[in-house]
């Protein structure tokens, strides 16, 4: 079976209405008042309202931004107060510390002092003490040392020598 295809119209049939010779200029009258009316409807009212809302958007974004700068400027001075009471902070706390130093050395070597007072009174009184025990043993030692020679001598040549020769001896032997 085979289909036979034609492209020709048949002489009983109408043409595409673009197509045909005697309506194309009334389509083209027809196309201009189109095209004209559709320009000042775009021109009067479509373009204009796509020029506000880009008008709109343009003075959104630009509050936008003045917005964030004003922002930005705010937290740039709150960071700078914050870092300004934070090196205040620093300095009350190294000047606190300072001064609490200061009276604690200070009562630290009050208390050096005081102490260094009380142990050179106790040495002066140890001293005082010792000199008494010294000029009280040397008093004796005089004594103790003629009955010890006095007891030697006699040990050694059997008899007691006189009481004024041993005193001479030690002397004679305390002042060298």
């Amino acid at each position: 079976m085979a289909t036979n295809a034609h492209t020709e119209v048949p002489a009983g049939t109408k043409v595409f209405p673009p197509f045909q010779k005697d309506t194309f200029a009334s389509q083209l009258i027809w196309l201009a008042i189109f095209f004209i009316g559709l320009y000042v409807l775009m021109s009067r009212v479509a373009i204009p309202r796509i020029g506000g809302i880009m008008a709109a958007r343009a003075n959104k974004i630009s509050g936008d931004l003045a917005e964030a700068a004003r922002f930005k400027q705010q937290s740039d001075a709150a960071l700078a107060a914050y870092e300004k009471a934070l090196a205040d902070a620093r300095a009350r706390a190294q000047a606190l510390a300072a001064e609490t130093r200061d009276k604690l050395n200070a009562l630290a070597e009050g208390n050096r002092k005081a102490l260094e007072g009380k142990l050179n009174e106790k040495l002066a009184a140890a001293e005082k003490t010792i000199a008494a025990t010294k000029t009280a043993a040397m008093a004796n030692v005089r004594g103790i040392a003629t009955d010890t020679a006095a007891a030697i001598v006699e040990r050694l040549i059997g008899a007691a020598p006189a009481s004024s020769a041993v005193d001479a001896a030690i002397a004679d032997v305390l002042k060298r």
